[in-house]
């Protein structure tokens, strides 16, 4: 079991970013929890709890919700950045007077950067500098299920050795297990291309289309991934395991995930805007649709159900039109 006593910062209070909280301090490891919602920060110092985004689950002594973001930043060397992708470059920006030489930064946010519609790893580097050793993690995980200590596997991909290994040694359990990658780039491309692809496979089960259908979705999806991720230079085989076909076969299937749920309420002619406001937290497939779409035009990279997804969420095309398109 990991008893890995070095204090963490978590940067984003969400649904996520709390259940790393949580399943972290429960092995004693220190952690310091911001959010840029200040009185959720107090709510959840007050109550032990995050009522908001992940209610139910009690925190360990060693989980300290901290408001102040220069103290979160100064109590550990180790940043895990789990805020929604929207907020990833003002984050950075907001830390980067406050860092030392010795931080190092784990990223668990999924989605491109808003601005420049770039992989979020390249706007670290940016905002950041080269300087600081990155890692991402990925893969099949749902929060909730993960704060309930159910099993899970997932993949954390770094260039840099040391921090890869020291993160394994952190996070890995025998209900968490830890995949090591040095593929960045197709870690990033799998947990972006995954939740645009579950939107997919939520209207077409929305429109009760059928099992065939979700499965063939799925194949042609798990495609279009790997044919974007080779033009960026990912390795096919980091979409054959947990971080590609393991976390598009999960946010496909199982309604935990928002971005099916979004996809199942389009299906069922519900707004765009009604649907986001029912699930109630960040659709990151809705958010990275369009940024996906550009990124396969500028490479020449052919992404017929993703763009399908883009056009219906651009009201170019109905669900219907959409799905016919696809299976055309």
């Amino acid at each position: 079991m990991n008893n890995n006593q070095k204090p963490i910062t978590i940067l984003g209070a969400g649904a996520w970013g709390t259940a790393l909280a949580l399943y972290l301090s429960r092995f004693g490891q220190p952690v310091y929890l911001w959010s840029i919602e200040t009185s959720q920060v107090k709510d959840m110092a007050a109550e032990r709890t995050n009522k908001q985004y992940l209610p139910g689950f009690p925190f360990p002594e060693s989980l300290h919700p901290e408001p102040d973001l220069t103290k979160a930043i100064a109590a550990a060397e180790d940043i895990l950045i789990a805020v929604p992708s929207v907020g990833y470059r003002d984050t950075l920006t907001q830390i980067k007077p406050l860092l030392s030489a010795q931080h190092r930064f784990l990223s668990v946010t999924k989605g491109m950067d808003m601005e420049k519609g770039q992989l979020l790893h390249a706007t670290l580097r940016e905002v950041l500098g080269e300087k600081y050793p990155y890692a991402v993690l990925s893969g099949p995980s749902f929060a909730k299920e993960v704060a309930a200590g159910l099993p899970t596997a997932v993949v954390i991909a770094s260039q840099n050795k040391q921090l890869a290994q020291d993160m394994q040694q952190r996070f890995n359990s025998p209900l968490f297990r830890i995949d090591l990658s040095q593929d960045i780039t197709g870690v990033e491309i799998g947990g972006i291309v995954k939740n645009v692809l579950a939107i997919a496979a939520g209207i077409s089960d929305g429109m009760k289309l059928g099992a065939n259908a979700r499965s063939a979705l799925i194949t042609r999806g798990l495609n279009e991934m790997i044919l974007l991720g080779n033009a960026l230079g990912a390795d096919t085989k980091t979409f054959e395991g947990l971080a590609g076909l393991g976390d598009l076969i999960l946010t496909c299937t199982d309604d935990l995930s928002r971005n099916r749920r979004f996809g199942l309420a389009l299906g069922r002619n519900i707004s765009k805007d009604q649907a986001e406001r029912e699930i109630g937290h960040v659709v990151e497939g809705k958010r990275n649709a369009e940024l996906i779409v550009q990124l396969a035009h500028k490479h020449a990279v052919n992404m017929r159900i993703c763009e399908a997804v883009h056009n219906i969420l651009q009201n170019k095309v109905n669900a219907q039109e959409a799905m016919k398109d696809i299976f055309a």
